[in-house]
């Protein structure tokens, strides 16, 4: 298993960020890397439910993604099991800290092989993930 981790402090609380993955219309917005858009099919955002999604790329490719949220604690954390290739689970656990949250974000995949080969895409990736979550949690606030 190989694991990418990243972390942030997010101008919100817990309670504004988690609100940012359980309310698709909100999530659609900012889930993916810069450039992207998401079109969801399911999003069933409690634990067992299935995330079905068609991430549209700036150049107009297409990619399909099935996931599972595995675990969902209000507030603390959401565990989501990526079950298309490149398969993967994505641990987000956020922390009080004073009027922010600490995120932090583990993508744990199955595979080392396809971890390496994936890296130069999934660490940047991961960072403008964030990047846009901050956005739409700045988006909210106003």
């Amino acid at each position: 298993m190989s694991i990418f981790e990243t972390s942030r402090e997010l101008a919100a609380s817990p309670a504004e960020v988690f609100a940012a993955f359980e309310a698709p219309a909100r999530l659609a917005r900012w889930w993916g890397p810069a450039g992207f858009r998401n079109s969801f099919d399911v999003c069933e955002f409690r634990p067992g439910g299935a995330w079905q999604f068609t991430m549209h790329g700036p150049d107009g490719a297409k990619y399909w993604n099935e996931s599972t949220f595995l675990e969902i604690e209000r507030d603390r954390k959401v565990v989501i099991q990526h079950l298309s290739a490149p398969r993967f689970r994505l641990t987000v656990t956020l922390a009080p800290r004073g009027a922010a949250t600490w995120l932090a974000w583990e993508q744990a995949f199955e595979d080392p092989a396809v971890a390496e080969a994936v890296r130069h895409i999934v660490v940047p990736a991961n960072e403008q993930n964030l990047d846009r979550l901050a956005a739409e949690l700045a988006r909210d606030a106003a």
